[in-house]
């Protein structure tokens, strides 16, 4: 339970759970990350157990463990994907074909989780989906889609018999689903979609818990929440920064998450923007943060459907994103938030302008104060599913 999209979108869907309707059990494979302390106390944690965690913690730790056959199938799975990429050279940059393979030649050898019971539905949040395919027992079983399956490559023959092993597959936007059923066009009985669900009381709350010490008032404070991935593109926010700062804007851009903060440092050094860009780490709660900034920034390469950009707009903070595919299926640009074409330049021009045009952020702000982006009665779908 890292800090993340998809972790907040699980508390979401957790939190929008009425316990008097439904009895939930959540099984993690990891019981580490900030978020842990966020699980409601209604829903009943099921205890951890290292077999699971070894297929993601490093190798030397699951050695030490003794869990020799685990390492030695991730090793073979490397190898069996190292093959598959060398056959397939035309892969997309974004390569998530190795889930698959590990996952494959992982679960074989985890125990069983049907010792829990019998359920009416099991939900495979996260990948890997072989966990709940193979080792629980429902009656009904769902896996979600987070991706957006246009900016990554797959090895669509062999993930086809997963999906096809679910009743139905949850998709979290329109254009999600557009993106999944290119790959996967056999599977769109399936589909059913379900926004991340967000409540904005809880977003709300957690952004009065705190203020933002870092923040200087005599700056224009940019925001950026998420992990130090290829997907976020914060790699490239020194060199936005270095554009910003010739352009004579006195501002700092603060970033929280966390990850391999290498090539970020790396560029910051290259650009001389360690004074505006600031790598503040993990925030067990991000929200005071983004409550008040002045711009929140999404600069993503790609995204499926950025929750922290939802949580910006909840808080009313003007939000720019980049024109990634699915970026028009939650902002309205010019309206609710501004779309950028996703080279420096244009993300650099596009915090310009709103950095310097107050009356831009104040009828940016007017507007997500009068409307409610709220969404759950969404979990009205989830019931449904049970009773389907």
């Amino acid at each position: 339970m890292e800090i993340g999209g998809a972790e907040r979108a699980l508390l979401g869907l957790l939190n929008a759970i009425d316990p008097e309707q439904v009895d939930v059990d959540l099984f993690i494979n990891q019981h580490t990350g900030e978020f842990m302390s966020l699980i409601p106390a209604y829903i009943n944690l099921l205890p951890e157990d290292k077999r699971y965690s070894s297929i993601e913690r490093p190798i030397t730790s699951v050695l030490r463990e003794g869990n020799i056959d685990i390492v030695f199938a991730r090793i073979f799975a490397r190898i069996m994907h190292r093959i598959y990429r060398m056959r397939h050279n035309s892969l997309s940059p974004v390569d998530a074909s190795i889930f698959y393979y590990v996952a494959k030649y992982t679960t074989p050898l985890l125990p069983s989780l049907k010792k829990f019971g019998k359920y009416d539905l099991a939900i495979s949040f996260l990948t890997p989906h072989h966990i709940v395919r193979n080792k629980v027992n429902a009656s009904k079983k769902v896996a979600w889609i987070h991706t957006d399956y246009s900016t990554v490559s797959v090895n669509a023959i062999t993930e086809l018999p997963i999906w096809e092993s679910f009743n139905n597959i949850i998709s979290i936007s329109p254009d999600v689903t557009s993106a999944f059923l290119k790959t996967f066009p056999s599977l769109r009985n399936k589909i059913i979609e379900i926004e991340n669900i967000i409540s904005p009381a809880f977003v709300k709350e957690q952004s009065l818990l705190d203020i933002p010490e870092e923040y200087d008032s005599d700056y224009i404070i940019i925001c950026s929440v998420g992990r130090f991935c290829d997907a976020k593109n914060y790699d490239n926010i020194p060199f936005i920064a270095k554009i910003l700062r010739d352009k004579g804007l006195k501002f700092k851009w603060y970033i929280i998450g966390y990850g391999d903060r290498s090539l970020i440092d790396r560029n910051i050094h290259t650009t001389n923007t360690d004074d505006c860009v600031i790598l503040l780490g993990k925030k067990d709660n991000p929200y005071p943060y983004i409550a008040n900034c002045d711009i929140y920034a999404q600069p993503s390469r790609y995204e499926g459907k950025s929750v922290t950009v939802r949580e910006a707009q909840i808080l009313q903070r003007p939000v720019i994103v980049t024109n990634y595919p699915t970026a028009s299926s939650q902002v309205k640009d010019g309206i609710d938030g501004i779309i950028c074409n996703m080279d420096n330049t244009s993300i650099a021009d596009a915090i310009y302008r709103m950095a310097t045009d107050k009356s831009m952020r104040d009828t940016l702000s007017a507007y997500l104060a009068s409307h409610d982006f709220g969404n759950e009665n969404e979990i009205t779908k989830v019931y449904d599913l049970i009773r389907l």
